[in-house]
């Protein structure tokens, strides 16, 4: 982005330096509110008058003016002095200290808005404050800007904003790198992450792991890291009442899989497919499973019912002929779901979100739907007999 100078009409001390954003309009907006007076117009310093945006070149000096002609500064030696100072004293240089998660990283302005100019840092961090959406975060006691987000994944942004190279070192894992770059608003990021994501998943037309496979990855792994079969091939593979909490399934192939009794509590599972697997009596305390497929799948007494209140999010998942019935579901999110010919009777559903969920020919007999969400639901064909909540109760919006 261009930055000027500008000086009030008739005057040679005193200018502000100002980015020049989209339109001329804008700038006289900016320039109107820091000096505290109406402007319509913009001069060079020769005289002549700006009428278009395309005009104004970088580092350009300006003259602003109410709506009086051109008044030339009677400029002293002390004066020029004073210009070329504002000048070169460019705000963009100036050095930012950030506290990310309480790892302090230094940076200059420049670094912050140059490359991505309508990220979430550009726009803390842009020069008026007059133009910013949002003003940056308190600071702490070393004068650094607090950000509760994550320091390891935050790293390899700074990299890219300062040299335009992604490096992402082999013990960071890009999802994570991911989702930071979606926060900070670094949008032409996101496409080289998700394609490095994508180069990470398995063949899922290997041959697949075994029980004994995944028992020897969960005791070789430390409790303090991440474990990942993301993308792998478990289809078929028998995985009954084994602690799989916090594993990364995102994308495997569990097709068939006998998961009864197991803990899938906070597991990733997003896109798995997981379809005519056995996962009856399993906990899925705050299961992330969005657009996973679990078609013809047993999930008969299951529990999602965390009692910290983590809700297990299956937005979007296909539930089409599954077995839920019995299940400890309240507050589960079932948004866009399709559960056609599902059997959730006597099902907790307590708060459950179910909006635009397709409940045709759902068997709900029995369940408990107190201050559910159905709005938009197709409930073409459902079942609701024995109802421990009168079906109006369950209308009511998140």
């Amino acid at each position: 982005m261009k930055r000027v100078v500008i000086f009030r009409n008739g005057t040679a001390h005193d200018g502000k330096v100002f980015l020049v954003t989209n339109s001329l309009d804008e700038l006289l907006v900016s320039a109107s509110d820091k000096f505290g007076v109406q402007y319509k117009r913009f001069f060079t310093k020769e005289g002549g008058e700006i009428d278009d945006i395309k005009l104004i070149k970088d580092d350009d000096i300006l003259y602003v003016s109410d709506d009086q002609d051109f008044v030339k500064p009677t400029d002293s030696e002390a004066n020029k002095e004073n210009k070329k100072s504002v000048l070169n004293a460019n705000p963009m240089n100036e050095w930012i200290l950030l506290n990310i998660g309480g790892k302090i990283f230094s940076t200059t302005r420049s670094t912050l808005v140059a490359k991505e100019p309508n990220s979430m840092l550009a726009r803390m961090f842009a020069i008026e404050n007059e133009n910013l959406m949002i003003f940056p975060s308190p600071k702490d006691k070393s004068g650094a800007f607090l950000i509760d987000r994550s320091p390891e994944y935050f790293e390899p942004i700074l990299g890219y904003l300062r040299h335009g190279q992604l490096i992402v070192d082999r013990n960071v894992n890009p999802q994570g790198v991911l989702e930071e770059a979606k926060f900070y608003g670094i949008t032409s990021l996101i496409p080289e992450l998700e394609s490095m994501i994508i180069d990470e998943i398995p063949d899922s037309t290997a041959a697949p792991l075994t029980r004994r496979d995944v028992i020897n990855a969960i005791v070789k792994t430390a409790t303090s890291s991440e474990l990942r079969f993301q993308g792998v091939n478990l289809a078929g593979a028998d995985l009954s009442r084994l602690d799989l909490s916090y594993i990364n399934f995102k994308y495997a192939n569990l097709k068939g899989a006998r998961l009864q009794g197991a803990n899938l509590s906070y597991c990733c599972l997003e896109r798995a497919d997981l379809s005519s697997s056995n996962i009856e009596g399993a906990t899925l305390f705050g299961c992330k499973m969005v657009c996973a497929n679990l078609e013809n799948c047993n999930l008969r007494g299951t529990n999602m019912e965390e009692p910290h209140g983590n809700r297990t999010n299956m937005e979007g998942v296909n539930l089409k002929g599954a077995n839920l019935e019995g299940s400890q579901m309240a507050g589960v999110n079932l948004r866009v779901a399709t559960l056609k010919n599902a059997n959730l009777q006597n099902c907790d559903l307590r708060g459950a979100v179910l909006a635009g969920a397709d409940l045709e020919n759902c068997d709900l007999s029995g369940s408990d739907l107190h201050e559910a969400n159905l709005r938009g639901a197709n409930l073409k064909g459902a079942a609701f007999e024995l109802m421990l909540t009168p079906l109006h109760m369950s209308y009511v919006a998140n």
